[in-house]
């Protein structure tokens, strides 16, 4: 799931071939049941019958199961290695694809629900380009018309004096560290995999964090008012202590 945030090269070197390859993990992490149920039972109640983009759609982690559940989904995707990993499970009749940077392009709408999942908005490493985003969702959205972004609460609680990097989780065979640079918002993501044998795999990435504050002023430049905001997809609390949010951002009426 990729938007743009540096020149598109450097993106496409992030996300190719080996990256969409591995990208899956059905019944597991983030494709497990009990994580893709709740995000695709409440994605398809705000699309309220109607049509959905997504941003960055990546290898349809969350369209394929939306269409399936009757919602119209075309998707907007900078990597085309991820492309293609989405056409081995639909074709484009099913689910349309353009390809672009999700700050920028065009899809043939209108939509009822434009949605960005799993921190993806993140992809884009500057403030102008994250409000783009939103400028572009309002664009794509019919009156009334939903933008929903899942992200996570920058972590900067648990960096301590003079450290710059905190465990994201610790797993046999798996590491995962954020390395932060406060000073620009900007978090380097690093995922360490490995087994029995003296080598490891690192697949990095970089990010922009965005403090929940910070996303709503953005949503409001773009026309958008904050009309829920709840901890994770089943609609829990969102607290001081919530790690993520899903944030649901709507478009006047009358607009």
């Amino acid at each position: 799931m990729t938007g743009s945030g540096e020149p598109q090269h450097a993106q496409e070197r992030i996300w190719d071939a080996e990256a969409a390859q591995s990208y899956d993990t059905p019944g597991t992490g983030m494709f497990a049941s009990e994580v893709l149920e709740p995000t695709v039972d409440r994605l398809a109640e705000l699309a309220g019958g109607g049509r959905a983009l997504e941003f960055a759609i990546g290898t349809g982690r969350v369209a394929v199961p939306l269409a399936e559940r009757g919602v119209p989904v075309t998707g907007i995707e900078l990597s085309r290695p991820m492309i293609e990993q989405l056409r081995t499970k639909v074709d484009e009749a099913t689910i349309p694809v353009i390809t672009g940077d999700m700050a920028t392009a065009s899809a043939p709408g209108p939509y009822s629900l434009v949605y960005l999942v799993f921190n993806t908005i993140s992809n884009l490493l500057t403030q102008a380009e994250q409000v783009a985003c939103f400028r572009n969702a309002a664009r794509h959205l019919e009156p009334g018309g939903r933008f929903v972004i899942e992200l996570w609460v920058p972590e900067l609680r648990k960096l301590p004096p003079g450290q710059q990097a905190t465990v994201i989780t610790a797993d046999p065979g798996y590491i995962g560290l954020d390395t932060y640079d406060v000073l620009r918002q900007l978090v380097v993501s690093h995922h360490f995999t490995f087994d029995e044998s003296k080598q490891a795999k690192l697949f990095r990435s970089p990010h922009r964090y965005i403090w929940p504050a910070e996303l709503d002023l953005m949503a409001q430049l773009a026309g958008f008012e904050l009309e829920t905001r709840h901890a994770d997809w089943a609609g829990a609390d969102f607290t001081a202590e919530s790690r993520s949010h899903v944030s649901v951002y709507r478009l006047p009426q009358d607009r």
